[in-house]
């Protein structure tokens, strides 16, 4: 019961708030073209911001664990692979790439070290987990929905290099990649940059959630309840009961267990719909399935955490 009550303070805020963005888009506070410009904003600034203040202040010396990372590394890859597969099986083809990036893309970096400090007392292990997942989630989120894109044309020179080009200088992808040579430079973070960095960088979550309450219609969502459930099955059930089995065959206990849990089986991350919307797709799906995976997560992540206490493993 504790663990259920800590998932959901750590759970229902981020529902609640996406809840008010559809409030106050029907009160009249907010209109298509404010949340058009506020998708924008938080994806082509507060985000990025976001993304490089974590990457800047994680100690990959200090934390480094080659093989745990090496699991991690694998399960994303492999869950992105598993997402794909699983997407074409999706009969609406205009909301595949949806489909994966929800899928595979789980919410490490706002629940990861909570969740991990509220069980042992410290962040631990959580840094490093972020290090494996947050740079992955990211590349591949762009390369899926770059590529999976609905009315894509045919793929020839000039799209593979549109589309490259575009990858690139992707503001997601600099920012984790500046972020990263940031950290490993070990270049100095003058406190007056952090905190200009961290004051924008932390609008992105309440920001993002609001505008995506803001853009869910209940019609089209319910017209994509099929897929949004099977995604959200995927995202809190079919990656864990996967790589949980696994990760304690190999040998991995405790923080580290309970940090592959987090990476696996929480929430469709809150990024995903940014980058959906302003990558070109229509985001209802992952609106849907970020909702969805949201509230099912607090007691999805209590029953694995259960069932890992229950057999001795944390």
């Amino acid at each position: 019961m504790e663990n259920l009550i800590f998932c959901l303070n750590a759970t229902m805020p981020i529902f609640i708030t996406m809840v008010l963005g559809w409030v106050f888009r029907q009160i009249g506070l907010m209109d298509d073209q404010f949340v058009t410009k506020l998708n924008k904003f938080v994806f082509t600034a507060a985000l990025p911001c976001m993304l490089f203040e974590d990457m800047a202040e994680a100690d990959f010396t200090g934390l480094w664990n080659g093989r745990f990372v090496a699991f991690c590394v694998t399960v994303t890859l492999l869950g992105v692979l598993g997402a794909v597969v699983m997407s074409l099986l999706v009969k609406d083809r205009t909301i595949r790439g949806e489909f994966t990036q929800a899928a595979f893309r789980s919410n490490t970096a706002i629940l990861g070290i909570a969740f991990i400090q509220n069980i042992y007392g410290s962040s631990g292990i959580a840094p490093l987990m972020l290090i494996c997942s947050v740079p992955f989630y990211n590349v591949f989120a762009v390369l899926v929905l770059s590529f999976m894109k609905p009315n894509r044309e045919k793929l020839g020179k000039d799209l593979m290099a549109q589309t490259l080009k575009g990858i690139v200088t992707n503001p997601i992808i600099l920012g984790v990649a500046v972020g990263l040579v940031w950290s490993l430079l070990s270049l100095p973070r003058p406190e007056i940059l952090m905190k200009s960095v961290h004051n924008l960088g932390v609008l992105a979550t309440p920001l993002g959630l609001m505008a995506m309450g803001a853009s869910f219609q209940g019609s089209k969502a319910l017209a994509k309840i099929r897929p949004a459930l099977g995604c959200t099955l995927i995202r809190l059930v079919g990656i864990s009961a996967a790589a949980l089995p696994l990760a304690a065959m190999l040998g991995f206990r405790d923080q580290q267990l309970v940090a592959i849990l987090v990476m696996t089986g929480s929430s469709s991350a809150v990024s995903c719909f940014i980058m959906a919307k302003n990558m070109g797709h229509e985001g209802v799906l992952t609106s849907s399935v970020v909702m969805m995976t949201t509230l099912g997560s607090a007691f999805t992540l209590t029953a694995w955490l259960y069932v890992l206490r229950m057999a001795g493993l944390v």
